[in-house]
């Protein structure tokens, strides 16, 4: 069986670029916002928190410069949350 990343719902798109940057932010990864990010994510504390990652990466935008275990993290982050929502919607 064939496996796809198609999206199910195109409209999300949005609110899992935004989720993702906020786990990012929570995490201390410094991702930045390019041109491919999310303009005017609301990312709360993300500045704050960006800034006390232990990494010198510099200036950086994107994900290309982090490992795969911190960007698994990420994915793996909005996965548990995104659970976590349906499991409340069930509920």
């Amino acid at each position: 069986m064939a496996r796809s990343n198609r999206r199910v719902v195109p409209e999300s798109r949005q609110m899992l670029d935004q989720m993702k940057y906020e786990i990012a932010a929570e995490f201390g990864l410094n991702v930045g916002y390019g041109q491919n990010a999310l303009a005017g994510a609301d990312t709360e504390f993300g500045s704050e928190l960006g800034a006390v990652s232990d990494h010198s990466y510099g200036q950086y935008k994107g994900w290309g410069h982090l490992t795969s275990r911190e960007n698994g993290s990420v994915g793996g982050e909005i996965t548990k949350r995104l659970i976590r929502q349906a499991e409340k919607q069930l509920l």
